[in-house]
């Protein structure tokens, strides 16, 4: 314990609220920028190496999966013993899974490096380790915005790196454009370092508080199922457009480089989309605000599906989907940290996240499958507007009241 309020008390020394934003932003950028991009890669690796696009789809499920196993357990680590080394540690395993796709000659190959390690890095590294780190640093009046600004900064990367990516396949190939991208996971190592391990909490109420009646306590709210059940949703929408929009846009017969800006695009309006809702969350009903979102994705999907495919129909959809995009993990995490207090923040939303992914993975998988079945993605779009209609349900009886809680010892 006491070593514990010395390292508290040298981190605040330095390791201003500043400093744990602006390096919290960045770990953000890097990790979520350099996923956002691996649809890029489907088209030509598969025509190279003669795979269907099942088989790379099935590679991005498993590393949905796992980074949907592997956070819990990070998160865990974050709340015992801070996110510094849990973060850099990440980063290695990330660029090596992304380097052993690159040398990857058969499907099982591919399944365990782009799928299982890289999805273990991508969990170890996850911007919501960075926010809960961030969250810690400011008052609980500014912790909507914060998550907002943490979600927007995933978005800067995936507009920088996806264009960034699809450049590097056009000039160098796609086995050397990974090794590039894969070293930029590297930059996450002294990020890491400037963030705080452990920082000071204002909640006495969750003083004694363990981590294995928090879970107990979760689990017993009603509210926190009904989120965790809604998220699936989410991660089925933005693994499925993510992992298969550009080859969708190339089955249009337009470019590789309008599919590399619509995923930009979707970026640069997340960015727009996550501070709104971060300063919409710090005044408004969280569950209500991702009952609109979701709502909101059906419309697009909609008439994506009945207007013409030009490409400006595209960069259109992508910009509404874009303001819809990420805006749904302020606003959870809002409704986890407004029951709850941000002690086991990281624990509590890895364990709803867990949901995202197994989401993400039938996303992913489907798209592929639907694909190689029916020639088309028609039938994974039918099934993203059912579930759009589902999610906005699910989440309007979600009481976000704070939980009165009796003491533990």
């Amino acid at each position: 314990i006491r070593r514990q309020r010395q390292m508290c008390i040298r981190d605040r020394t330095w390791k201003t609220p500043v400093i744990v934003l602006v390096a919290g932003c960045l770990v953000s950028v890097v990790g979520f920028g350099v996923r956002s991009g691996m649809g890029l890669y489907l088209d030509p690796m598969t025509a190279e190496l003669g795979w269907t696009r099942e088989t790379y789809a099935l590679a991005m499920a498993l590393q949905n999966i796992m980074w949907g196993i592997g956070l819990p357990i990070a998160g865990a680590i974050v709340d015992r013993h801070g996110p510094v080394w849990v973060i850099a540690s990440g980063a290695v395993v990330y660029t090596l899974g992304i380097w052993g796709m690159t040398v990857s000659d058969t499907s099982g190959m591919l399944y365990l490096t782009g799928g299982v390690l890289t999805g273990a890095g991508i969990a170890f590294t996850s911007f919501t380790l960075a926010i809960a780190a961030m969250v810690r640093a400011v008052g609980p009046e500014r912790r909507s915005l914060v998550m907002g600004l943490g979600t927007a900064a995933g978005s800067v990367g995936q507009i920088t790196l996806s264009p960034f990516a699809q450049s590097m396949i056009g000039q160098f190939g796609w086995n050397n454009a990974l090794l590039i991208i894969g070293a930029c996971t590297l930059c996450i190592i002294p990020l890491a370092l400037l963030l705080p391990n452990h920082a000071k909490l204002d909640e006495p109420d969750t003083i004694d508080l363990t981590l294995t009646a928090a879970l107990a306590e979760a689990f017993r709210h009603r509210g926190y199922v009904l989120l965790t059940i809604g998220f699936f949703v989410c991660g089925f929408h933005v693994t499925f457009i993510m992992v298969h929009l550009p080859a969708y846009v190339v089955d249009l017969q337009l470019s590789g480089s309008v599919a590399a800006w619509c995923l930009a695009l979707i970026g640069v309006f997340n960015i727009i989309g996550s501070i709104a809702v971060g300063l919409y969350g710090q005044r408004h009903s969280n569950s209500n605000g991702l009952s609109f979102i979701y709502a909101g994705r059906a419309v697009v999907i909609a008439a994506l599906l009945l207007l013409p495919k030009t490409e400006f129909t595209l960069y259109l959809f992508s910009g509404a989907m874009g303001l819809l995009w990420l805006s749904t993990i302020p606003l959870t995490t809002g409704v986890v940290t407004r029951i709850f207090g941000v002690r086991y923040m990281a624990t509590l939303f890895a364990v709803v996240f867990f949901s995202h992914q197994i989401g993400s993975f039938l996303g992913a998988y489907l798209g592929g499958y639907f694909f190689d079945q029916y020639g088309s993605y028609d039938y994974a779009w039918y099934l993203s507007i059912a579930l759009s209609f589902f999610a906005t349900i699910v989440h309007l009886p979600i009481d976000e009241k704070p939980l009165p809680r009796l003491a533990t010892t």
